[in-house]
């Protein structure tokens, strides 16, 4: 089941474009180091930027790099005008929330999101794969969940994908 946000943000999404899932890419940790480097090189504070989603837990996935920058909620603003001028206009903005960037890195799509630290998005990701790094039949679960998607449209896709994140939410005892 998913929460009436998650519908209005699915209800957006292509029924017609066909996910294609892959299996992990063993090249993907050094290209996300040369974007991370790239980044990097527009700020003179050190800042966190992080590989996440199917890449950092080693499973298949869409064969992206799924890169976040979480930053403090007053520092929002501030970081997105300095990410524009390294990555170029972000394709969205939820204002003080999170943008998202995308961009074509040796044949391998980024997407690069800032994101505040304190929304959500952001403690949910970590939590749930935090969760599916201390749980191998729930990583499993969720790689195969992925797999079965593999020729959906892209909002029933997100549709099973967030369905089974609520499912892992709705259960979690352990959170780590």
């Amino acid at each position: 089941m998913l929460t009436p946000e998650q519908e209005k943000w699915i209800s957006h999404l292509s029924g017609d474009d066909r996910i294609e899932i892959r299996p992990y890419d063993l090249h993907a940790p050094e290209i996300f180091a040369k974007i991370e480097k790239r980044i990097r090189s527009g700020f003179e504070e050190n800042i966190k930027i992080e590989l996440r989603g199917s890449t950092r837990l080693g499973i298949s996935g869409q064969g992206e790099l799924d890169i976040y920058i979480p930053v403090a909620p007053e520092s929002f603003n501030r970081m997105l005008e300095r990410l524009e001028k390294i990555l170029g206009a972000p394709g969205s903005v939820y204002p003080e929330r999170r943008a998202r960037f995308v961009e074509d890195s040796e044949g391998m799509k980024a997407e690069i999101f800032l994101i505040n630290e304190k929304s959500d998005d952001w403690t949910r990701c970590l939590k749930f794969e935090n969760y599916l790094e201390t749980h191998p039949e729930a990583l499993t679960a969720y790689e195969k969940t992925k797999k079965d998607g593999n020729g959906l449209s892209t909002r029933e896709y997100y549709r099973r994908k967030n369905e089974f994140m609520n499912e892992v939410f709705a259960n979690l005892t352990d959170v780590i």
